[in-house]
């Protein structure tokens, strides 16, 4: 397993693997989420999304 680390992305249904803000990639709009790590990473607007890492906690 890679080292957590800035940037690290993570898919919908995955355990998030650091606690941090999560970002929606992909989208025109601005979406982040707070997740505790080893919460499942949710679906944004009903759908499978991947999620980027910009704050560690």
């Amino acid at each position: 397993m890679m080292k957590p680390r800035l940037g690290m992305t993570a898919r919908t249904g995955e355990k998030c693997p650091k606690s941090g803000v999560w970002k929606v990639l992909g989208t025109l709009e601005t979406v982040t989420l707070s997740v505790s790590r080893g919460n499942k990473m949710p679906m944004h607007g009903n759908r499978n999304v991947n999620w980027k890492l910009i704050i560690m906690f």
